[in-house]
């Protein structure tokens, strides 16, 4: 999986970070929910990205940058408005969505490894 796995764990570590700024750093509530939002559908995502590498074939092999665009674009945009940035933001959300859509029908059509012995 190699740069994916970095850049996976990377996108965790953000997830946690926003997170716990939603939980302890910020007051406003819509602001709370963004980025509370965009950390948990990170954070599956980038799981999603690891899980990725238990699979292989072209599927596999898609699913991490998508998941990974999926972050930028959708948790990304939620945590820039939570940070301060104009609501204009929440038009890029769902392109991010259906890049995390697309990862998912990625692995789905992916075929697992075969098991070792």
């Amino acid at each position: 999986m190699g740069p994916w796995f970095r850049l996976a764990a990377i996108g965790g570590f953000l997830c946690v970070g926003f997170g716990a700024f939603a939980a302890h750093g910020i007051t406003d509530p819509k602001a709370q929910e963004w980025l509370r939002t965009g950390a948990i559908y990170g954070f599956v995502h980038m799981l999603a990205a690891f899980a990725a590498g238990q699979r292989s074939g072209r599927g596999a092999a898609l699913a991490p940058p998508l998941f990974l665009a999926g972050l930028v674009l959708f948790s990304g945009s939620l945590w820039a408005m939570g940070m301060g940035a104009p609501h204009g933001f929440g038009a890029i959300t769902p392109l991010g969505g259906l890049a995390f859509m697309a990862g998912w029908a990625a692995l789905a059509w992916s075929r697992p490894r075969p098991q070792v012995a």
